[in-house]
């Protein structure tokens, strides 16, 4: 089990470029069995998540060619269908969450397809749900063994249909979308997520031949039809990573541009950081944050009650990065409501926080009150696990503000996530050491 050294204390200065977004690859990577033909994925993040599904991918037959870091083409001609019922399938399928994913596109093209229950991040129940009802709804029959917790789908041919989608659940959509691509008829799904990564795939699929309209709304019309070809596509930056690179440089007072941000697909992100009083600036398609030597102040509202920031789906603000501004507002002047919605046990990590001397009232699983210190107490160095991707973030980047030397174990959470993160942080001045 790795584990990260960290030496607090010091700014940073420089530049560093987001990777391509880990919940995007997700989905275009799936997208690849729709077709026979080649398709180039550009920008795709070197990360442990990727890389799983990468792996379950050639397993599954698919010809896979790295081209250059980060790039690489895909060729779904030539699938071993009989592998999707294996015990080595029921074991790497269960290491991912994102291969939930496959289902669609198998079903769609090969009329079958089969996942064990997922793992993923520790953070509360997700249902499935909308996934599979949405696939009953175009005509497939359901199954499910308890005592494997294996399921499957399966239909000689899909049906267009309208469906009312319980939630708006991303990767819910993305299963149905590449599902529906290849239906017979038209398939309406209202309550789709639209988040930016959604319409990446969506055009992605128009570019190989689908027919999708309304994307970017939550109302997707999707005729189907009989074959999809080929396509080149190149990843977004990782949203997430950009809020965390904001997070960190105010929380250590650093200087730090953040290169090719693609601004116009963050959404409310910037303006989120604002209400907490750091200073973001567009400089083309970078973000600039300057050095916040004298700190930073949460707004409140225009009443003048205490700021609340909570959760919701595109395009409100992504539950990914709560429990980054929820370490940030730890310095702030001022108190911040953290209100997370959407799961259950995201702010299960404020202990440690708090252990490092933060300020910080767990109201239930969902709320948590931050009364910022405002740097006239530094967070103390300590040792901590990570619990979860963006939790281990978080506190990664509590202990590059802290006094002293923290460690953070089980750092494989992170790596799930993040590209490199030790040697891009090294580039911009960060004392962090990783130790097998």
């Amino acid at each position: 089990m790795g584990t990260f050294k960290i030496e607090g204390g010091h700014q940073l200065k420089g530049s560093i470029q987001p990777q391509g977004a880990k919940n995007e690859a997700l989905q275009i990577l799936c997208a690849v069995l729709l077709t026979p033909e080649l398709v180039t994925i550009n920008n795709i993040p070197d990360i442990v998540d990727v890389n799983k599904l990468i792996s379950l991918l050639r397993k599954l037959g698919v010809k896979i060619e790295k081209i250059k870091d980060n790039s690489y083409t895909f060729q779904a001609d030539d699938i071993d269908l009989d592998y999707l019922e294996s015990d080595a399938f029921k074991v790497d399928g269960r290491g991912l969450r994102g291969s939930i994913m496959i289902v669609g596109p198998l079903l769609a093209r090969f009329g079958r397809g089969f996942i064990p229950k997922p793992g993923g991040d520790k953070i509360g129940r997700r249902r499935l749900d909308t996934h599979f009802e949405g696939l009953i709804n175009l005509g497939a029959k359901f199954r499910y063994s308890k005592e494997e917790q294996f399921y499957g789908v399966e239909a000689d041919k899909l049906k267009g249909a309208y469906m009312l989608l319980e939630e708006a659940s991303v990767t819910g959509t993305a299963n149905i979308v590449m599902a529906a691509v290849l239906a017979e008829g038209r398939t309406t799904i209202y309550n789709a997520a639209c988040e930016p990564y959604l319409q990446q795939l969506c055009k992605m699929l128009n570019r190989m031949g689908a027919k999708i309209s309304g994307v970017g709304s939550n109302l997707l019309v999707i005729d189907g039809v009989e074959a999809l070809g080929g396509t080149d596509h190149t990843m977004l930056p990782d949203m997430i990573e950009i809020g965390s690179w904001i997070g960190l440089a105010a929380m250590t007072k650093s200087e730090l541009t953040i290169t090719n941000v693609s601004w116009d697909d963050l959404g409310v992100i910037p303006n989120v950081f604002r209400k907490l009083g750091i200073t973001v600036e567009r400089q083309g398609d970078d973000i600039h944050i300057p050095a916040h030597t004298d700190g930073y102040e949460i707004q409140n509202f225009i009443d003048g009650s205490i700021l609340t920031i909570s959760d919701a789906p595109w395009p409100g603000f992504t539950p990914d990065l709560l429990s980054i501004i929820l370490v940030v507002a730890t310095q702030a002047r001022g108190s911040v409501l953290i209100h997370q919605k959407m799961f259950e046990s995201r702010l299960f990590f404020v202990d440690k926080l708090i252990d490092m001397g933060a300020k910080i009232i767990l109201c239930d699983p969902h709320r948590a009150t931050v009364i910022g210190h405002d740097y006239k107490s530094t967070l103390k160095a300590t040792t901590m696990t990570s619990p979860d991707i963006r939790a281990g973030v978080s506190l990664l980047i509590a202990a590059l503000s802290a006094k002293g030397t923290s460690t953070i174990q089980n750092i494989e959470q992170i790596d799930r996530g993040y590209e490199r993160i030790d040697e891009r942080l090294r580039a911009i001045g960060a004392k962090i050491e990783r130790v097998e």
